[in-house]
């Protein structure tokens, strides 16, 4: 190449022309996926099924957690007995027989009955559907109070994140209990208002879990380029940040479940709780140590297990749940 002869380039990226493509070759690259022979793969129809992933994951739970099995299991009995709480408890839970006052148990009453003549094993049974109801709507109604206050304190900041976690300081300087106790002074004893004043105790530490899991996913890359392509903070916080403290959030709920019956349980036995003659295991315990000094055994201890076992069955499965989202824990068990 001489000294007065003109450079020019041929790369199409340095001219400025690109490669005629063919409408042909455009509909090869945009087809769908094919083997060897031609014949076209369908992704979709090839990912397992919603229920093959489901009972993996059961499967790889209950590998990794023999006793969380153990404390699900209990918790479905718990379902079955509240669900089926007509059919399986042998008498009317509100039905006295004064001709059975405070009788030992029998074949007749397999638990035996208590103050009034009730029978008590009829009672623990309709029990079960206040202590689920109570607990579970208590916790999803404070984790999700809690989950949304917590994304947008954590992601807002400033002085929404200061007046906010003012208040959490305020309500976490309270037990749980005596806050729910003043709250139910003010409010009135009642289902509704009990699963309220439980809730209300299970804002604080979900809200502080949620800040603190969205302060550090607020400064990956992907919310960074969510913020410069012009997303608002509310699509943000939807699309990007909330997905991404889901799990944190549920199992700091499956925590709070047994807390949630422990507090019911412990309002009710105070006379606070679930207003007689609802069958309570709380108020159980409250109304038969009101009548006696020294109650039978058997009207404490039935009601006493049954709460000690939802509370560490609960408690149990929050455990294993914990372990199994971690991630080194789930790389060793697959």
């Amino acid at each position: 190449m001489g000294s007065g002869t003109a450079y020019v380039s041929r790369h199409p990226l340095k001219t400025g022309h690109y490669p005629h493509i063919e409408e042909a070759d455009m509909a090869t690259t945009s087809a769908a996926p094919a083997d060897s022979k031609g014949t076209v793969l369908d992704i979709e129809s090839q990912r397992p099924h919603v229920l093959l992933r489901f009972s993996s994951a059961v499967g790889r739970f209950a590998q990794s957690s023999p006793i969380g099995m153990v404390a699900v299991g209990i918790w479905l009995l718990m379902f079955v007995m509240a669900v089926f709480a007509p059919i399986l408890s042998p008498y009317d839970p509100l039905e006295a027989d004064y001709a059975a006052i405070r009788a030992a148990p029998t074949a007749e009453h397999i638990l035996g009955t208590d103050q009034l003549g009730r029978d008590l094993l009829s009672r623990i049974i309709y029990g079960a559907r206040i202590t689920l109801i109570v607990s579970i709507t208590a916790v999803f109604v404070g984790d999700l109070i809690g989950f949304v206050w917590g994304i947008a304190s954590g992601y807002l900041g400033q002085r929404f994140d200061l007046i906010s976690q003012r208040v959490v300081d305020v309500l976490m300087s309270f037990p749980g209990l005596i806050l729910a106790l003043l709250l139910l002074v003010v409010l009135g004893a009642g289902l509704v208002t009990v699963i309220v004043a439980i809730s209300v105790t299970r804002i604080p530490s979900a809200t502080r879990i949620t800040r603190a899991v969205v302060l550090s996913i607020k400064e990956t890359s992907y919310v960074e380029a969510a913020k410069m392509i012009g997303a608002s903070n509310v699509r943000i916080m939807v699309r990007h940040v909330a997905p991404q403290a889901v799990a944190p959030i549920l199992v700091v709920a499956t925590l709070h479940l047994g807390g949630a019956i422990f507090a019911e349980s412990a309002l009710s036995f105070l006379g606070m709780g679930i207003p007689p003659p609802a069958p309570s295991w709380g108020n159980m315990l409250g109304g038969v140590l009101a009548a006696a000094f020294r109650p039978p055994w058997w009207l404490v201890i039935f009601p006493g297990v049954a709460i000690t076992i939802a509370i560490m069955a609960a408690n149990l499965f929050g455990d294993a749940f914990r372990d199994f989202l971690d991630p080194k824990l789930r790389r060793r068990i697959d």
